[in-house]
């Protein structure tokens, strides 16, 4: 028998709690009794293990010792916080309306947090988007919807396949993902965050427009670009239905829908936001990251907007254009804008708070000081002859709001409390009536002192005080000896260790006096509290509008300030599909290195799509080939690049298979992984790509490797023309500038000095010499008897090569009509892996594939 089924067998608080737990199964229940939040059962065993506190036991209840535990409600912000991070989701129980006679006091939840829907300033990282994500399957094409409540941005895009919907939910990050019940998702998706089933018929499709007409209060959605039977409202008018469920609110705040097409902007996967070290390096640290390196923004709302930027890098060359344009245009003001944008606080989610009317105090503080900047910041930006002409979509929003800054001035003092139910919030002057009972409460003090004054002296006893307590109210104390002294009007209230407190009808008429001012007081600054958020809410729109105005002058005057310390420059945009850069710098590796970086310039265009790279280990080609992604990357957020010229041509992806290990939790190995990250560049790849292959083959065998290294350039080559740049170890892959003309090969320098190596670091026509692995062996500390060895080993090697070279010079023809031949097979294999949606195979299965692609070729 269930507890639900014993219910009746329960004290009614029991029954009580039973019933609202039975509505938030899967969630912790932060039952509110008194002065603490209380959990029982299943919930408090869990609580008490995440949260590091005492589980003990609340006398019995149907027979049954009832687990439980607690925490303070005014420590409860550092606690949910805590389960927050942990993902795990709380539903907040209240005592609502007055105590009843009988029975146990009402209560019911007011608010459910999930690690998706949060808005406070305490559980959100500043720098961070937090999003909650929903999606769907309909006709083989998945649905996205996300949204953000904490700044009240709310997406969808079109139908997307599973590579796609991926790559969107990697770029998200979404904290949260709403899924309908029976929807099986693919465990690559199911890994990536936390994920809530839904009931399948908050996804219907007619219901879910009616939903979103009736929110934004329209007609039709063709002014957001979508019709109204548009799939993707599935996922959206579940997702709003979910968060109004969890925020107990209607979301006015959440007043527009917007769609973002894919193909607007270039598509980094999984692997290339990983190699190219955006936001978090390798080993999974934030520090020498692109986003670290660059993101010098004042302001928490210029931080998060440039992050989405560096996660979704746009193909609009007009749009980049006009941002780089705006970076030039503010390189005047930089010195004067950078502290103005730095006094100003977060409006983007206080307005959020301020919706919701869940802002504090201090939120009202905030938001006067960061109004009090935009009239000068306003001024500067608007008096730009050049960003006038420009005249950005966000100019228009930047104006001052000097009602606002009055009525806050006016409202609230210069230092409140932490929470309005503390008092002393409302300036004196705001409000006539509280005035009164704030000096009502002020005269109360001189009464109580005067009274202790006239006490003493009518009894003689200097030790006597009045005094206050919650339990007992005012009181007159006095050492006990004195007991018998006391005038006839005293009476005995309480009685001490060492003193007897009394109270007389003067002090009881104070009392009754005093203590209903300060409860009319508290009452009436919560009302005029309430009112303050009311005046506020029609200006929520307004200040969020300024909130991104602020962001994006905040963006660009960060651009401006890296071109100038960073020595960056402009990059141009051509139609013509190619990449021209000019003495190319790696911003990262140039950021921590205390020695002149040595800069080398790329050339990708149609008649040299390909560069074979070689040269040793710690050379620096990975660095030359990360470089000349990250400039593009860079390039097309709109931002100035670290080389001294580039021009680039259209890019819809980029593309990075550099290194590789192990993928235990899948059970794939270095080379499965290899293989499959191969295999979906060979799949998506176009001519706009710009693809990055780095020791393509060398999980497996030299000659199976050396295969599939040549078989995989020539299909990019030939076949998908993109622009790539292609590192191997493999010497045997120059010979490709021979059969090519679209191939070209580049080596790193190195020179040798007494057995030492010496790596210069410079990108040169021409294969490299060799391959210098027994003087990066030396470097790395292996031992030189060790090191003897190999090179004897290696001169033996040597002699056989040269050898067999010689025995078979004759038989060269015939090699290379067997390589033409075997570069002419790989076409069919590459299309049966596009046949396949390699995403979903098992590891089992991927290996059966590979080992019939190996029969194939």
């Amino acid at each position: 028998m269930t507890k639900q089924e014993k219910a009746t067998t329960h004290t009614p608080m029991m029954q009580q709690y039973l019933s609202i737990k039975s509505s938030y199964p899967n969630m912790l229940l932060f039952y509110r009794m008194g002065d603490f939040y209380e959990l029982f059962y299943d919930d408090a065993k869990r609580a008490a293990k995440l949260l590091d506190i005492t589980l003990t036991a609340r006398g019995q209840s149907a027979g049954e010792p009832i687990p439980m535990a607690g925490i303070p409600h005014h420590a409860s912000e550092s606690y949910l916080a805590k389960l927050v991070r942990a993902g795990v989701s709380v539903a907040i129980c209240e005592q609502v309306g007055e105590v009843p006679a009988k029975g146990p006091v009402n209560r019911e939840v007011v608010r459910v947090l999930t690690p998706g829907t949060l808005t406070d300033e305490y559980l959100l990282d500043t720098k961070k988007d937090n999003q909650v994500a929903a999606i769907a399957f309909v006709n083989d094409k998945w649905l996205l919807s996300w949204l953000d409540l904490s700044s009240a941005r709310f997406m969808l895009t079109d139908p997307l396949s599973e590579s796609e919907l991926l790559s969107e939910l990697i770029r998200l990050q979404p904290s949260e993902l709403i899924v309908p019940e029976e929807l099986a998702i693919p465990e690559s998706i199911s890994r990536m965050t936390i994920v809530q089933k839904y009931p399948d018929w908050h996804f219907d499709l007619a219901r879910n427009a009616e939903k979103l007409l009736s929110h934004f209060k329209l007609n039709s959605l063709q002014g957001v670009g979508l019709t109204n039977d548009a799939l993707p409202i599935m996922a959206a008018g579940a997702l709003l239905t979910y968060a109004k469920e969890t925020q107990k609110s209607e979301l006015e705040h959440i007043t527009t829908l917007h769609i973002e097409h894919i193909d607007d902007a270039l598509i980094l996967d999984t692997t290339t936001r990983k190699n190219l070290e955006i936001e978090r390096t390798l080993s999974g640290g934030t520090d020498h990251t692109l986003r670290s390196l660059i993101d010098h923004c004042q302001t928490p709302m210029g931080s998060r907007l440039l992050s989405r930027w560096l996660n979704r890098p746009l193909r609009d060359q007009r749009i980049l254009n006009q941002r780089l344009d705006l970076t030039e245009s503010v390189e005047h003001y930089v010195s004067t804008l950078k502290p103005l944008l730095k006094q100003i606080s977060d409006i983007e989610r206080l307005t959020t708070r301020i919706s919701l009317k869940s802002a504090r105090p201090r939120d009202m503080i905030q938001l006067k000081e960061s109004l009090k900047q935009v009239p000068e910041l306003a001024n500067i930006i608007h008096q730009s002859d050049t960003i006038q002409v420009i005249n950005p979509d966000w100019l228009q929003d930047l104006v001052a709001h000097p009602e606002l800054v009055d009525l806050l001035e006016r409202a609230i003092v210069d230092e409140p409390p932490v929470l309005i139910r503390d008092g002393g919030v409302i300036r004196k002057g705001y409000n006539a009536e509280l005035d009164d009972l704030l000096a009502l409460n002020h005269e109360g003090k001189n009464f109580l002192l005067q009274l202790e004054e006239d006490q003493k002296k009518l009894t003689g006893i200097h030790q006597l005080k009045v005094g206050y307590n919650r339990v007992h109210g005012y009181y007159i104390e006095v050492p006990t000896q004195f007991a018998d002294q006391m005038p006839t009007e005293y009476v005995r209230r309480q009685t001490l260790k060492g003193v007897e407190r009394y109270i007389t009808p003067d002090l009881k008429q104070f009392e009754n006096k005093i203590l209903h001012a300060k409860e009319n007081a508290l009452s009436l600054e919560k009302q005029l509290w309430d009112q303050l958020l009311d005046k506020l809410i029609p200006h929520v729109t307004a200040l969020r509008l300024l909130s991104d105005a602020i962001a994006h002058v905040d963006i660009f005057t960060n651009f401006c300030t890296l071109k100038n310390s960073l020595n960056w420059h402009r990059p141009e945009f051509s139609n013509n599909i190619g990449i021209e850069i000019t003495n190319g710098r790696h911003p990262i590796v140039e950021s921590t290195i205390s020695h002149p970086f040595i800069a080398n310039s790329t050339s990708l265009t149609p008649n040299q799509r390909m560069q074979i790279v070689t040269g040793p280990n710690m050379g620096g080609k990975s660095t030359y080939m990360r470089q000349t992604a990250l400039i593009t990357l860079l390039a097309y957020i709109g931002s100035f690049v670290p080389a001294d010229a580039a021009v680039l041509g259209p890019v819809d992806r980029i593309f990075t298979r550099i290194g590789a290990q192990d993928d235990l939790s899948s059970g794939q190995s270095t080379f499965m992984v290899e293989m499959l990250e191969t295999a979906t560049i060979l799949h998506y790849a176009t001519a706009k790509s710009l693809v990055l292959m780095d020791e393509v083959g060398r999980g497996t065998s030299t000659l199976d490797g050396l295969s599939l290294a040549w078989s995989a350039a020539v299909y990019l080559t030939t076949q998908l023309k993109a622009l790539t740049i292609f590192a191997t170890h493999y010497f045997e892959m120059t010979e490709l500038e021979n059969l090519y003309p679209e191939i070209v090969n580049l080596h790193l320098d190195a020179v040798e000095h007494k057995d030492q190596i010496i790596f210069m670091h410079a990108v040169k026509k021409g294969a490299a010499s060799k391959s210098y692995g027994l003087q990066v062996a030396a470097l790395a500390g292996i031992p030189p008897k060790v090191i003897e060895m190999a090179k004897s080993k290696l001169h033996e090697l040597e002699h056989s090569f040269a050898a067999a070279t010689t025995q078979h010079a004759k038989a060269e023809p015939q090699v290379q009509t067997q390589l033409s031949l075997f570069t002419e097979s790989i076409h069919p294999v590459v299309e049966h892996l596009k046949s396949i949606n390699i995403n979903n195979l098992t590891p089992r299965d991927a290996l059966n594939l590979l080992y019939d692609l190996q029969d194939k070729l």
